[in-house]
């Protein structure tokens, strides 16, 4: 997968000093997504298994422990993930995963 775009992963861990141990289960899920290869919901799935597939491409990975949210559309014909959202459980409770 090609995952757009790191930098935003980056920019948030940045932030806030408090969001720094975010730094590692986030890129351990840049990592694993990178490899992946997926063409299909269920490919996701199959990899992370707590992820929620919502519709039109949206999925929400849920990270270090459910602590942070991770919201990506994916445009599976050309296995391009796009962030658009990283946050704390909390922020992520205040925006609309389906439009964000």
């Amino acid at each position: 997968m090609r995952i757009i775009a790191l930098s935003t992963l980056k920019q948030f861990w940045e932030s806030d000093s408090k969001y720094a141990e975010s730094r590692e289960p986030i890129l351990a899920w840049y990592r694993h997504t990178l490899k992946a290869d997926w063409a299909e919901p269920a490919d996701v799935k199959a990899d992370f298994g707590n992820a929620s597939i919502l519709r039109d491409g949206r999925v929400v990975f849920n990270i270090a422990g459910n602590k942070y949210r991770l919201i990506v559309w994916i445009n599976y014909p050309y296995r391009i993930a796009y962030i658009r959202f990283v946050g704390t459980h909390a922020e992520y409770d205040r925006v609309d995963a389906h439009t964000i």
